[in-house]
């Protein structure tokens, strides 16, 4: 056992599994690598945190996040650089992120130390698990959730932190089709739709089933109030091409304020692109596809990356998109921000940090 620092203390694997994967054919969040990171937070004060082996974890039933669902999480990659060091991408971001969803689920906030220093330890330990850049990359996810042995409806007084990671290829591996839902919503004002709450996505499992049932990949939401403005997919944010404006729905506090977004935003802008985030009506969308301007469709997202969307599903019309190979923006853009995940590019923005 190696004591790394007053909060984090190292219990290496006797064996790795690697040798039993293959790199080349990587099946998304299925397979897990070496080690994990665990903390815990006892009456509002944190633990040592520690990585350790990865192995099941040991809750009772009474756990009050599996019986209230007082839990969030995060969704981070580690890239390997051309020079084969591990690269972390903006991951203090994800920390502030991780505790905003905190915060909304009264939950206490995790310390930068144990978040920033855990996650790097892990990132080095596992390295190995590293897919090179045309395999994939090493997803990591945090989660953090309720760990009192009580059924009163509360807040708890006791928290787990935990980062595991594994090695994945692309979440989609063809341009996907986005069907639009207005029976169901994602979010409303005033609720969790800005916090990476899992029960965000526990209540779009039904209509994304729905989706898939009827050939799509997955669900474009609709606002509560008004059943009309575009949000975010159930696993990205989303852009849409406009007669060469690229347009987003603007943060109200029930859309997901993705990093990926962001950073898709920022990139646009300092190439020259014109970047609007707004209101977007379906029925603008709609009338934008009959005049022949809505021109691209993609998502974004740590997962997702850039993903095109080749066709949108509403009010019984289907709105196939221009094939990916006529497209300007959503292909530079894939492989502008993957130029700095990988660290293969001056990093102007300070995103990315080399371990």
């Amino acid at each position: 056992m190696d004591v790394v620092s007053d909060f984090l203390k190292i219990t290496q694997a006797s064996e790795t599994r690697i040798s039993e994967i293959d790199m080349n054919n990587i099946p998304f969040g299925r397979v897990f690598s070496d080690h994990m990171l665990v903390a815990h937070c006892i009456n509002g004060e944190w633990q040592q945190a520690e990585i350790k082996p990865y192995a099941p974890l040991n809750l009772t039933p009474a756990n009050s996040a599996l019986n209230y669902g007082q839990s969030v999480f995060e969704g981070m990659k580690a890239h390997k650089s051309p020079e084969g060091r591990p690269v972390l991408f903006r991951a203090r971001e994800n920390w502030l992120r991780i505790n905003y969803s905190a915060h909304r689920m009264a939950m206490p906030p995790i310390p930068e130390e144990i978040f920033m220093e855990g996650i790097r330890e892990l990132v080095k330990l596992d390295s190995n698990w590293l897919p090179n850049p045309d395999q994939g990359a090493l997803y990591l996810r945090p989660l953090y959730f309720a760990a009192d042995e009580y059924i009163g409806v509360k807040a708890s007084d006791n928290y787990t932190f935990v980062v595991f990671t594994c090695p994945v290829g692309p979440y989609y591996s063809e341009p996907v089709n986005l069907l639009v839902n207005k029976d169901y919503i994602r979010a409303a004002i005033g609720g969790t739709g800005a916090a990476k709450a899992a029960g965000n996505y526990a209540s779009a499992m039904l209509p994304d089933k729905m989706a898939k049932a009827n050939g799509y990949h997955n669900v474009m939401w609709l606002d509560a109030r008004h059943g009309e403005y575009v949000e975010e997919c159930g696993t990205m944010n989303i852009f849409f091409v406009i007669d060469g404006e690229v347009v987003t729905p603007r943060l109200t506090g029930t859309i997901l304020p993705g990093i990926t977004r962001n950073s898709c935003i920022q990139l646009m802008e300092a190439n020259g692109y014109k970047v609007t985030a707004r209101q977007v009506s379906v029925y603008e969308l709609q009338q934008a596809y009959r005049e022949g301007k809505l021109e691209e469709c993609f998502g974004t997202g740590t997962a997702a990356t850039v993903s095109h969307v080749a066709k949108i599903g509403f009010g019984g019309e289907e709105w196939v998109l221009p094939a990916v190979s006529e497209r300007k923006i959503g292909p530079w853009l894939y492989n502008a921000l993957m130029d700095y995940r990988l660290g293969a590019v001056e990093d102007t923005f300070g995103w990315v940090e080399l371990l």
